[in-house]
Parts: structure tokens; sequence; C-alpha cells
């Protein structure tokens, strides 16, 4: 689940100040550490799931729910793969965080396709639902 959907869910509102999404994503959800919640909320700002107004940031419902979706599609992915391969999930996502280092800044769907691609896995049953 996304990080912030899990703050929404805490909080039960869309709306947030800057130290309070810090403090439910570092401290009462623990899921990162303070300066990964705060590179969190910047990209969230530049991809627009996050809207800054009036010094709150407001969570965007539907650009949530579509990053949800392709988060989704990725952990059906890595699970594919790892049960084909006889692998734990960490090491196939390692390997993908390796591919990422070879071949940039590509979506992380696209590569876990090449990754299992790569390693001779059928992928074919993930190709309709990627958007390339």
């Amino acid at each position: 689940m996304h990080p912030i959907k899990r703050a929404v869910e805490y909080k039960g509102s869309l709306e947030f100040t800057r130290s309070e999404l810090v403090g439910i994503l570092a401290f009462s959800l623990r899921l990162m550490d303070v300066k990964a919640a705060k590179e969190l909320i910047e990209n969230s700002l530049k991809s627009g799931l996050l809207e800054e107004r009036e010094g709150k940031l407001v969570v965007n419902e539907n650009l949530l729910e579509a990053e949800q979706e392709s988060e989704d599609l990725f952990n059906e992915m890595v699970g594919y793969i790892a049960s084909s391969l006889g692998w734990e999930r960490e090491e196939v996502l390692e390997g993908i965080r390796s591919m990422k280092e070879r071949y940039g800044d590509l979506d992380e769907k696209v590569l876990a396709y090449l990754f299992g691609m790569d390693k001779g896995v059928d992928m074919s049953r993930f190709r309709e639902k990627l958007e390339l």
C-alpha cells in the first residue's frame, strides 16, 4: 500500500501539515525515516499526488487511486517472478534495483517486466496491463 494512502487511513483525512505527515510516516506508522518521508513529500508534490493549499498538504484522491493500482500491478509482477524462479521477493526487488541502476529512471513496472524477461520468465500475462 502506498505510504500516503496509509497516512490518510491513519488520520482519516486528506489534509495534513507538512510536519504532521512526516510524523505520521516516520513515527506513528514507522514506514520510513524522516529524510525519506520528506523526500516522498517533495516527490509527491512534484508529481501532483499532493497539492499545497494555504499551508496544508492536500492529497489528490484520483492520483492516489491510480498510484495504488500501479503499485498493485508491480507487486503482482514481483510475486509472479519470485514464484516462477523460486526466489524470495527481496531477491527479485534487488535484481530490479540493479536494473534501475543500469538502465536509468524507467518506470518500476517496466523494469520488473524486463527483469522477468531477462530471467526467462513468461511475462506475457502482464503485457496488456502495462501502459507503454
